[in-house]
């Protein structure tokens, strides 16, 4: 009856929270925004988390979870109009256009910060969807006897991208966010393609290489939505960050559908090598970005 409607209600006004909510936070930092917008993504980063560690304890109905989050999104929203504005570094105002939102890939620079996010949100959703049943199919493999230990797993693997946000950030900022972001997809690429090869080892061996990864998969995330922030038309920032969004939020949806279809066909060892491409491609976009003129707009000069 009604949960698909409400399900899809709620994911329409969720998009609605958080390229404002970027572009707001971006207006209260000019130096040192890369680190500014990578502490706001660690707290979704935790959110995201959250659901793991709750589902690991067990013993709590899933209604009282529902309603205690909705309670708290409704509090979001009273801080959110009390309390929150735009700082003092505000973007030029335009009018809506949508011919933007085309208009920006028109833009090279724009144009390989774009490939960055999307590469990155490729691996980003299927992994932190995921991990929770590899982790526990792996632990079962292993012949070890651990109640919960996927979504347990999960919580300390998702949750420790909240270091990755801000070293992406104090890195970002200080040593440029082109080669942040291609080391970060570098590295998490590297273990989305071996982590498979832990299936069924000793569970600290998964969990280790499941921490490296977690760190690594988010910690380039908040650094291109700050390159766009600098590289677009200052009057259409809020047009650019949803439309970045937009489109790495739909390609999550493919490889979250994917990667049980490939752990049917080649197993858990090769399932999550489908992400690979992603970080390929970022790793790519950052470097071919860092050679371009406008590298310079970029974390104050430093690409």
């Amino acid at each position: 009856g009604m949960a698909l409607p409400l399900r899809f209600l709620t994911g329409f006004f969720v998009a609605g929270i958080y390229p404002p909510a970027m572009k707001v936070m971006a207006t209260h930092f000019r130096t040192g925004r890369g680190l500014a917008l990578g502490v706001m993504i660690g707290a979704l980063t935790l959110g995201s988390a959250l659901p793991h560690l709750v589902n690991g304890l067990g013993g709590v109905d899933w209604r009282a979870v529902v309603l205690a989050t909705s309670a708290l999104t409704v509090v979001g929203g009273v801080v959110m109009v009390a309390f929150v504005y735009d700082g003092p570094h505000p973007f030029a105002r335009g009018s809506f256009q949508p011919r933007y939102m085309f208009r920006m890939f028109g833009d090279p620079a724009v144009r390989l910060a774009n490939l960055g996010y999307f590469g990155h949100m490729w691996e980003l959703y299927a992994m932190w969807s995921w991990f929770a049943i590899f982790f526990g199919d792996s632990v079962r493999a292993a012949g070890a006897d651990v109640p919960n230990a996927g979504p347990l797993g999960a919580f300390v693997v998702i949750g420790a991208g909240a270091i990755g946000c801000y070293a992406g950030g104090v890195l970002g900022d200080g040593w440029g966010r082109t080669r942040t972001t291609a080391l970060a997809m570098a590295v998490s690429g590297a273990c989305a393609g071996l982590i498979g090869l832990t299936y069924g080892r000793s569970p600290w061996l998964v969990l280790a290489v499941g921490i490296v990864w977690g760190i690594a998969v988010i910690a380039d995330s908040a650094q291109f939505s700050t390159m766009v922030t600098e590289l677009a038309d200052q009057s259409y920032v809020g047009t650019a960050l949803t439309t970045q969004m937009a489109i790495g939020f739909s390609l999550t949806v493919a490889t979250i559908w994917l990667i049980p279809l490939a752990r049917d066909v080649v197993g858990w060892q090769w399932a999550f090598a489908l992400l690979v491409p992603g970080p390929v491609l970022g790793v790519w976009a950052m470097l071919a970005l860092r050679r371009r003129p406008e590298a310079a707009k970029i974390a104050g000069g430093r690409g």
